[in-house]
């Protein structure tokens, strides 16, 4: 768990320099996708799965 969680901050670090950057290319993406794979395996992933799952229900109820 310490090992993802460090990992969930490095590559949220990095992307947002990225993104802040304009750095807009293939490391982005890969850091992207190494910023949500690690945090999907965190425990901030379930409550994120729950409130998505609320916004498309009540989208889908307007």
């Amino acid at each position: 768990m310490a090992i993802t969680v460090s990992l969930v901050a490095l590559f949220g670090l990095v992307l947002f320099f990225l993104l802040r950057a304009g750095n807009l290319g293939y490391g982005s993406a890969f850091t992207a996708a190494g910023f949500g794979f690690f945090f999907a395996s965190t425990g901030a992933a379930t409550p994120i799965n729950q409130l998505t799952d609320s916004v498309i229900d009540a989208l889908s109820n307007l």
